[in-house]
């Protein structure tokens, strides 16, 4: 039978609970592989699993029991090995890079930050700040709504400066966030919010980090930013802006297990 992957661990982590469940419908017994100075959380792999919220809260719900103890490395949702002698393989292959990251991420949880404009209120922005797009609405009025082409034109001149403005904020808000944060990873520009970014955050400064999306909020009122975490770190399994490590031989199922 294959083997669910949840996490990754010292060999020293303190035991599971007893009884714990995971994945699956009635829910697979999680328990501990060991390698080395390394061992992993597993169960065994339920047949057709699919990204439900049943399953995404199981997996979430063993990463914070676990995370709770001590440092995990999490892989992410849907994280699939052949068999359990496939996992322990990959521990002792990697064991260096593994103890590096439990290491580096002991005490520190994962904070993702999104954000988009508030329509009403960037436009509003918008509008302030652009004397070319404020004289043409206000002809555009005077005229009684102005010209089909005047209207084009006023709405593609509008379009092109909260373009401008989305591409200033993102950084911006990243900027302001990054000091209270050991490390920072920029997620996928293609998912449909301006600003995407994990941070990395010592368990101890998590108020600091959070104060600091406050200040941010009242900054900047014309984003709508949302916060997720304390999170596992799952940004963070491999050093720098890539993505978390999974046993070779696994397959992702493309959802993350964030919990606002």
């Amino acid at each position: 039978m294959s083997t669910y992957v949840y996490g990754i661990t010292a060999v020293t982590h303190p035991s599971l609970p007893e009884g714990m469940g995971g994945v699956g419908d009635p829910s697979r017994p999680v328990r501990i592989l060991r390698q080395g100075e390394l061992a992993a959380v597993v169960s065994d792999a339920p047949d057709g699993l699919r990204p439900k919220r049943r399953e995404l809260l199981a997996h979430q719900n063993v990463l914070s029991e676990i995370g709770a103890a001590g440092c995990v490395l999490p892989m992410r949702f849907g994280s699939v090995a052949p068999d359990d002698d496939s996992v322990t393989g990959v521990l002792a292959e990697r064991a260096d890079h593994y103890l590096e990251r439990l290491r580096a991420l002991d005490g520190r949880v994962e904070y993702n930050i999104k954000a988009n404009h508030v329509e009403d209120a960037v436009l509003h922005h918008v509008m302030a700040g652009n004397p070319e797009i404020r004289a043409l609405a206000e002809a555009n009025r005077q005229s009684g709504g102005g010209s089909y082409e005047d209207k084009i034109r006023l709405g593609e001149m509008v379009a092109a400066a909260v373009k401008d403005k989305e591409s200033e904020d993102g950084p911006a808000l990243e900027r302001a966030l990054e000091g209270v944060a050991d490390a920072v990873s920029v997620g996928p520009e293609s998912t449909g919010w301006l600003a995407n970014v994990s941070y990395l955050v010592k368990r101890e400064s998590a108020e600091d980090f959070l104060a600091a999306v406050e200040r941010v909020r009242a900054d900047m009122p014309h984003l709508e930013v949302r916060l997720n975490g304390p999170l596992p770190p799952y940004s963070f399994v491999e050093p720098g802006p890539a993505g978390p490590a999974e046993p070779a031989g696994t397959a992702a199922a493309g959802a993350d297990t964030e919990a606002g």
